[in-house]
């Protein structure tokens, strides 16, 4: 594994402890987890990346510990929340497979067994769709830690889509709404955003409302047809 510079300690001690842990329980060889998870980090602190930063990352982890009861490997789930946006370029569509590659690469490496780094590669590429099969536990708590941004509160829904925004900031701002508004579309149509039930009970209402009202932003009078269908994303 090719390391990336490491990252200032007092923005990554927390998270690099958070890392070692997790590592170290999921491990059958006692490799270090130290230079791992310095370089996940790094890869998370990129200065070209707005939204899916460190603090996404944290994120995403507090969110999967609040539902690892739904959870049949808990420890997998957070390993493919470390992996699941390692690579992210905003102008690539091969993101999720390049990060589940970094994974299958990474783990063995660092002492983790086969079944675990098959899993973890598997929810990673399952964010792609954000899709799981009924019955995937496993993929229901990594989905729905990923998308519980989307049920902010105002203030918070509008810095993370501002972030988005700044991501892709060398899109047109004609285009970016177009493509923007599409996704929005595409989210309020699914059946259900949240596939864990406590994921459902906490965060669907919100989310819905937040996109209804960007998408109000985005394509003033677009809303209608989509919102009451229980829809989201």
């Amino acid at each position: 594994m090719t390391f990336m510079a490491d990252t200032a300690p007092e923005t990554g001690s927390a998270l690099l402890a958070r890392w070692c842990d997790l590592l170290r329980r999921c491990q059958t060889e006692p490799v270090d987890p130290v230079p791992y998870g310095k370089d996940l980090i790094a890869r998370w602190a990129e200065p070209h990346r707005r939204y899916h930063t460190t603090t996404h990352l944290t994120a995403v982890l507090d969110h999967v510990e609040v539902l690892a009861g739904h959870a049949e490997d808990p420890d997998a789930v957070l390993l493919a929340a470390w992996f699941h946006d390692a690579v992210y370029r905003p102008d690539r569509s091969e993101n999720e497979e390049r990060s589940a590659r970094l994974a299958e690469r990474a783990l063995p490496e660092a002492g983790v067994p086969d079944t675990i780094t098959s899993e973890v590669a598997r929810l990673v590429r399952l964010t792609v769709t954000h899709h799981p099969a009924d019955g995937d536990r496993d993929g229901e708590v990594l989905c729905d830690a990923d998308l519980a941004v989307l049920a902010g509160d105002p203030t918070g829904y509008a810095e993370y889509a501002a972030a988005v925004r700044e991501e892709y900031g060398f899109v047109p701002d004609d285009a970016f709404r177009a493509g923007r508004a599409d996704v929005l579309r595409q989210l309020l149509r699914l059946p259900r955003l949240f596939r864990t039930p406590q994921g459902y009970e906490r965060w669907e209402a919100t989310a819905r409302r937040n996109l209804t009202t960007e998408l109000e932003l985005l394509a003033p009078g677009d809303v209608d047809g989509t919102a009451d269908d229980g829809a989201h994303r």
